[in-house]
C-alpha cells in the first residue's frame, strides 16, 4: 500500500490545531523573553509565530488548489498547494533560523544580566503540553496516511506536504523547547548568560535543517513527480490486459495536485482494428480506468506503434 493524501478535514484539523498552538505559545514566549530578557526565548517567540503564519499559508494554498479547472489552467491549481508549501520552506529558514542565530550572536556579543528564570520555566512547561498536542494530532494523520511505508519513505513518496510540514514544524518546535530550556537552565547554572545566546543559534541551525530538507520535498513536487510506481504499474496491467492491445509501450504520470493524477499511455493496438473501433476502445479503457483509480482525473491514450515509440517509461 502507498502512502496517500490525508483527506481534506483531517489535513485541516492538522493545520488549525498547529496554527491554535502556535499563536497562543508565541504570545506568552514575547511576553516571557520581555520579562527574563532570555535570547532563546526571544528567538522560540519568533519560531513559534513564523510556525503559525506557515500553517495559514498552507491553509491558504489548499483553498486556492482546490479552484476548478479553466481555459488558462486546464489541469486545475492543485499545484499551487506545492508553491506555498516551498514558500513556508523560505520563510522557516529566512525568518525563522536566520533570526534565531542572528538573536543568539548578537546575544553572545552583549549578554543582558540574567534574571529569575521562573517565567520562563512556566512559559516552556506550557509551550511543551500544547506543541505536544498539535504534535500528536500529527504523528497520528500522518501515520494514518502513511500505509505500509516507514516513516521515511512516506515523506519522501508523500505528495501532500501540509501534514509533513506540520509535522516537520511541531517537531523542531519540541526540539528547540528542550535546547531552549537546556540554555537557560544552563546560563543560569553556570552564571553565564551567552550559554542562552548559544542556545538561540543551537535552535536556528535545527530550523535551517528542517528548512532545507522541507524546500528539498516542496521542490520535488514543485516541478512534478510521478505517480507511486504500484499505481503506474496498475495502470499498465490494466491496458495490457485488453485483448486488442498487442503492447504497452510507456505509462507516464504526473501529479497535478496531492489526490490528482495526469496519465499519458502509449500502446500499441492491433494493426487491423479500424479507427472507430479503436475510438470505441480507448474510451472503454478510460472508463475503466477511471471506475477502478478515481484519482486519475486526466487520461491520455496515444496508439503508437511499438516500435516507433520512445523508450522511455
Amino acid at each position: 500500500m502507498s502512502a496517500s493524501p490525508a483527506s481534506g478535514w483531517r489535513a485541516n484539523l492538522v493545520l488549525y490545531a498547529a496554527f491554535t498552538a502556535n499563536i497562543g505559545i508565541a504570545v506568552a514566549k514575547f511576553v516571557a523573553a520581555a520579562i527574563t530578557g532570555s535570547s532563546s526565548m526571544l528567538t522560540e517567540g519568533v519560531h513559534s509565530l513564523v510556525d503559525s503564519g506557515n500553517q495559514l499559508l498552507l491553509l491558504y494554498g489548499k483553498h486556492r488548489a482546490k479552484r476548478p479547472p479553466d481555459a488558462v489552467h486546464p489541469f486545475g491549481y492543485g499545484r499551487e498547494l506545492y508553491f506555498w508549501a516551498f514558500v513556508v520552506a523560505i520563510l522557516i529558514f529566512g525568518l525563522g533560523a536566520g533570526v534565531s542565530i542572528y538573536e543568539g550572536w548578537k546575544h553572545i556579543q552583549a549578554p543582558e544580566p540574567l534574571r529569575d528564570p521562573l517565567v520562563n520555566y512556566i512559559v516552556l512547561g506550557v509551550a511543551v503540553l500544547l506543541e505536544g498536542t498539535s504534535w500528536i494530532v500529527a504523528v497520528r494523520e500522518f501515520g494514518r496516511a502513511k500505509g505500509d511505508h516507514g516513516w521515511w519513505r512516506a515523506v519522501r513518496v508523500s505528495k501532500d506536504p501540509a501534514t509533513f510540514i506540520v509535522l516537520f514544524e511541531d517537531s523542531a518546535a519540541l526540539l528547540g523547547l528542550v535546547v531552549a530550556g537546556v540554555g537557560i537552565w544552563a546560563s543560569h547554572a553556570w552564571g553565564d548568560p551567552r550559554i542562552d545566546g548559544a542556545a538561540s543559534i543551537v535552535i536556528g541551525v535545527i530550523l535551517a535543517c528542517v528548512a532545507a530538507l522541507l524546500a528539498r520535498e516542496s521542490k520535488g513536487l514543485l516541478i512534478g513527480e510521478r505517480a507511486d510506481p504500484a499505481l503506474v504499474e496498475t495502470i499498465r496491467t490494466m491496458v495490457a490486459a485488453e485483448a486488442q492491445v498487442t503492447a504497452v509501450n510507456h505509462v507516464r504520470t504526473i501529479h497535478t495536485a496531492p489526490d490528482r493524477v495526469f496519465v499519458a499511455i502509449s500502446a500499441d493496438f492491433e494493426d487491423k482494428l479500424a479507427m472507430g473501433e479503436a475510438e470505441t476502445l480507448i474510451e472503454g479503457i478510460e472508463h475503466r480506468l477511471r471506475a477502478t483509480l478515481p484519482q486519475l482525473t486526466s487520461i491520455y491514450i496515444r496508439p503508437e506503434k511499438q516500435e516507433d515509440a520512445p523508450p522511455i517509461g
